[in-house]
């Protein structure tokens, strides 16, 4: 630690400078720092170096004073705060530490009058540059001895600074966040795409041409894409409203918060008045203009004015009947020249006074010659001044007048009460209004059922919300088209919250106590729903204050209580109050809250959830080694029912978790362990090629630390995996090896499996005497003493999976009898274990069986419902060799058009899966329904390919179906293809003989020999 005044090295108990007598300043960070979305806004003084590279300090700060104090004025005025000064510039921020959904406007009228207050200092040398962006920022207190200081941190401010170092002198640049937040409130110019230094892509950049004529109201109906549903409840208040103005002044405020359709209702309600004959006095608060004196009242009265100007004959100029007094009052409010001396000498109370006498003259004139609804909107943004003038013009006590306000809770003015207006609050839209506003923006298609009522649930049924969501899946491409016709094209994972309602969604957290808050950043890291029980374990408060925090989040629509079975359920009233809450919180209170949740659960009486909850908590709260236990715990469940997608993404968990543990002996072997338990979900699931890396990584862990059996254990996995991944040659070659260790090693776990991969292996490689020995081995080790399964599966699923290869070799090599028993035993055990898995498995077996049975009727009814399991489950590794055998099923009924449509997808489908074989095999039946079909030069095309792919790679007895294939399909037209034809059916019959696949060298024979026999046509 060192001094700030003389850099001399402090001790740490130190509280002065032993050097100079300084003071010791210790900087610390206020705990309750949170993740903010904000605008930043950089302005500096271009080429401040040059203006004061000569200048004595004194003069330096005098020459950039004026401008500095210029920049702070222009922000402060629009409701930011100035969070650094920087020697010639400052960098501030809007929409911290109070939440404001105006953020990005603010901050760009604040740029924008930033730049004019310096060009009107009236010095030439001082030019200004500005840069604004948009982004979520870590906002938090530093506090020394003597001040505090609102700091933000993270790379959203960089970008900012990048901007401004790139505008030019008295420009404005935005970056395309900020751009969206604010378009229609303020004009900009696209310059499209610049580098920018840090940035390694370049990004979109906007510069700003000045403040927008739109009004707040005209913006947000501009954005909007749907129609006005349902308020029946609040239109009937509203005309009821009216029906008593004609007795005496009526004034109704409609209060909700922001997105609930204040506006909409108010201005749909007004537009079927003046069709009714009202005339329409309006006015709309602006957040641009709070600090602005009489901004809102001058709203007023120049609607008034320009009424009367459009109707001369019907409506007078309301300000040539006034007092002198009063016209010189209302021209102060329009902005007009006063020069009148009494005015002037007025006291502030007395111009007051004036004002409002004036103003409520005016509004009872223009009434007492017409109905009339004075309409002003967002009266949480009104200034001061206005306040108190708007206070007596809703107090007024005259026949014909209807006031109509809007207002956000928070802003509900004090003098509501006492004008006795009759308070509408705003509520949701129900289901049926909410779904029919989506069918006016998403099309009335039922393709997106799903997706309008994952959207209601989303969004609680606030109207912005909605429109918002859907512009946000519109804008990224999820929805497709045009409104009202729009396709959902890919699936939607989150439907997120759309920056343009972060702001709305903070501004109500703001508006509940710390207290309330922390109560309620417990809720959200619970998930969407909880329970009281949880609550009081981890906060940790008294009964009383719980109830009464828990009673306010309940009136603030926060956290609300829900009729549910279950005791003392509480959910959130949508899911974007949740999301925003969570993301409102840096990483270690996450943290912190996250572990206080992990021990409540693990806790004996909270447990109630199971591991794949826990793993959540203990892997947010970066507890590594309890994300470990509980991830691997949570995989297990997935895998005893098949779940593999969700398996994986457990054991990836589990995995990474460990890594991030300090390296040990005993963590490499949970490690290695770990990646050998999670080989059949990364299989089963279809990730072939990661089952095959997770093997070779367990093996390169296992040399690492000298562990023989742990290495054979990783061979025995990278030998499956190359039984769909690679080729027979490489499979058998590492299969013949881990065999020989796995015997030596003397686990029989580890060595049941290498057996029965070998057996796989040699089937591939079309040697189905090998494969029927090797397989008969495992067999019996399964069904004798020694029935051990390695870790991740069960001896009897393991005998399962035996059971249905040994069926298939004795099919292939016409033992139909004992391919019978092995179905039978498969069969038997998939309805033991129930398993989705083992009854794949087992249909598999059977189907195949059927074929060879020539029952083509009897596979498919088989595989049909195994392929069903399988996509039901997810277990991709069974899904295009159950669409093969289902195509030959097909092909074999004669029923080419389904065959061939099953076989493309089945080829498909392995190709992506990195199925080798099952390519080859569903290649060559699409090619036979190909040709059945009329094709016969593209079937010979694929068979030629298919054949020569199998011969290379080491396939024999694909290449036997495949030369088979090709006899079959070719035409005996031409002595050139009864050559090719003979000489393809003594192929097969060459490879079936050899590898003992006894009917498919029967069926090649028999064809010869018809052949031959007709040897008269042969030349």
């Amino acid at each position: 630690m060192h001094c700030f005044a003389c850099q001399s090295a402090i001790d740490p108990g130190d509280s002065w400078c032993s050097k100079c007598g300084a003071a010791v300043r210790r900087l610390r960070v206020d705990p309750d720092s949170e993740r903010r979305f904000v605008t930043i806004l950089r302005a500096d003084v271009v080429d401040s170096t040059g203006l004061v590279a000569e200048l004595e300090p004194e003069e330096a700060v005098s020459r950039l004073e004026p401008a500095l104090a210029a920049m702070r004025g222009a922000v402060r005025q629009f409701g930011g705060i100035v969070s650094k000064e920087l020697g010639d510039g400052v960098a501030a921020v809007f929409g911290a530490p109070i939440a404001d959904d105006n953020h990005a406007p603010l901050a760009c009228h604040a740029a924008i009058e930033l730049v004019r207050r310096v060009a009107s200092l009236g010095d030439p040398g001082l030019q200004v540059r500005v840069g604004l962006h948009s982004g979520h920022v870590v906002a938090y207190m530093v506090a020394s001895e003597f001040s505090k200081v609102y700091e933000i941190g993270g790379a959203a401010q960089h970008l900012a600074a990048r901007l401004e170092s790139a505008a030019e002198a008295n420009q404005i640049y935005v970056s395309e966040a900020c751009q969206k937040l604010a378009d229609g409130h303020v004009r900009f110019e696209a310059l499209g795409r610049k580098a920018l230094r840090g940035f390694s892509e370049p990004l979109p950049v906007y510069r700003v041409m000045g403040a927008s004529d739109l009004s707040s109201w005209r913006v947000r109906r501009a954005r909007s894409v749907s129609r006005f549903v349902d308020r029946t409840t609040e239109r009937a208040l509203l005309w009821r409203a009216t029906e008593r103005v004609s007795a005496s002044r009526q004034t109704v405020l409609l209060m909700g918060d922001a997105g609930i359709g204040k506006s909409r209702l108010a201005h749909e309600f007004v537009q079927g008045l003046r069709t009714d004959g009202w005339r329409l006095i309006d006015a709309e608060c602006s957040p641009n203009l709070q600090g602005a004196s009489f901004s809102t009242l001058k709203r007023v009265m120049l609607s008034v004015v320009e009424a009367a100007a459009r109707e001369p004959g019907r409506l007078a100029d309301p300000r040539k009947e006034l007092s002198g007094i009063h016209q010189l009052a209302l021209d102060a409010v329009l902005d007009l020249p006063v020069s009148d001396a009494s005015w002037s000498e007025l006291e502030p109370y007395a111009r007051g006074r004036a004002i409002s006498d004036a103003s409520c003259a005016v509004v009872e004139r223009v009434a007492r010659q017409q109905r009339t609804v004075l309409f002003i909107e967002d009266l949480h943004w009104i200034d001061r001044a206005s306040d108190a003038v708007i206070a007596a013009l809703a107090g007024l006590q005259i026949p014909n007048l209807l006031v109509l306000l809007t207002s956000r809770p928070d802003g509900m003015p004090v003098w509501i009460a006492r004008c006795h207006a009759e308070i509408v609050a705003m509520r949701p839209l129900d289901n049926d209004s909410g779904l029919a506003m989506l069918a006016e923006m998403l099309g009335p298609s039922t393709a997106n059922v799903d997706l309008k009522n994952r959207i209601i649930s989303h969004t609680a049924n606030v109207p912005l919300f909605i429109e918002e969501v859907c512009r946000s899946l519109k804008d990224s491409g999820t929805l497709l088209g045009q409104w009202g016709d729009l396709s959902l094209v890919r699936p939607v994972d989150e439907l997120g919250i759309p920056s343009s309602i972060q702001g709305v969604i903070a501004a109500r957290l703001d508006r509940i106590s710390r207290q309330e808050r922390s109560l309620l950043q417990i809720a959200a890291s619970l998930g969407p729903r909880a329970n009281q029980a949880m609550l009081r374990k981890v906060a940790a408060l008294p009964e009383d204050a719980l109830q009464n925090y828990l009673a306010a989040l309940d009136r603030a629509e926060l956290l609300v209580r829900i009729d549910s079975e279950l005791e003392d359920s509480l959910e959130f009233r949508h899911e974007m109050v949740r999301q925003v809450t969570y993301d409102s919180m840096v990483e270690k209170v996450r943290e912190g809250i996250h572990a206080a949740i992990l021990a409540a659960f693990e806790s004996e009486e909270m447990w109630s959830d199971g591991p794949d909850t826990l793993c959540y908590h203990a892997t947010r709260a970066k507890e590594w080694q309890k994300a470990f236990h509980h991830g691997r715990s949570a995989a297990r469940k997935c895998l005893a029912r098949s779940a593999y997608a969700d398996a994986v993404d457990y054991f990836e968990i589990a995995m990474g978790s460990l890594d991030k543990m300090p390296v040990s002996h005993s963590r490499e072997t949970d490690a290695i362990d770990l990646r050998m338990e999670a080989r059949l979900a990364f299989a089963g699931s279809g990730r072939v090629a990661e089952a095959l890396e997770l093997g070779k990584d367990a093996e390169r862990r296992a040399d690492a630390i000298g562990d023989i059996g742990r290495k054979v254990a990783a061979m025995t996995v990278r030998a499956g995996a190359q039984n769909f991944y690679g080729t027979p040659v490489e499979a058998v070659a590492i299969g013949e090896e881990v065999v020989r260790l796995a015997g030596e090693w003397g686990d029989p776990g580890w060595r049941n499996l290498a057996q029965y991969s070998l057996g796989q292996a040699y089937f591939l490689a079309g040697r189905y005497h090998e494969s029927e020995k090797t397989l008969a081995v495992a067999h019996a080790h399964l069904t004798g003493a020694e029935a051990g399964a390695p870790i991740g599966t069960t001896p009897r699923s393991l005998l399962l999976l035996c059971c249905m290869m040994k069926s298939f070799t004795h099919t292939v090599m016409g033992g139909l009898d004992v391919a019978e028993q092995l179905r039978q035993q498969a069969a038997a055990i998939a309805e033991e274990t129930g398993r989705p898995y083992d009854r794949v498995a087992a249909a598999y077996s059977g189907g195949w069986l059927m074929l060879g049975r020539n029952d083509p009727a009897a596979a498919a009814a088989i595989l049909e419902q195994g392929f069903v399991l399988a996509q039901k489950h997810g277990i991709r590794l069974f899904v295009p060799v159950l669409a093969c055998h289902l195509g030959i099923a097909y092909l074999e009924q004669g029923l080419f058009d389904r065959a061939r449509g099953m076989l493309g997808e089945a080829r498909e489908e392995a190709k992506a899966v990195g199925y080798t074989s099952a390519v080859l095999r569903s290649s060559i039946y699409l090619a036979l329904a190909t040709s059945r079909l009329g094709d016969v030069q593209a079937a010979q095309n694929m068979l030629r390919e298919a054949r020569n792919t199998a011969r290379q790679q080491g396939f024999a007895g694909l290449e036997a179906e495949a030369l088979f294939g090709e006899a079959v399909v070719t035409p005996p037209s031409s002595d050139e293809n009864k050559a090719a034809i003979l000489a393809a059916l003594r192929g097969t019959i060459a490879i079936a003989s050899e590898s003992g696949a006894l009917p498919l060298r029967q069926k090649a024979e028999a064809m010869l020999s018809e052949m031959l026999a007709r040897g008269d046509e042969l030349t």
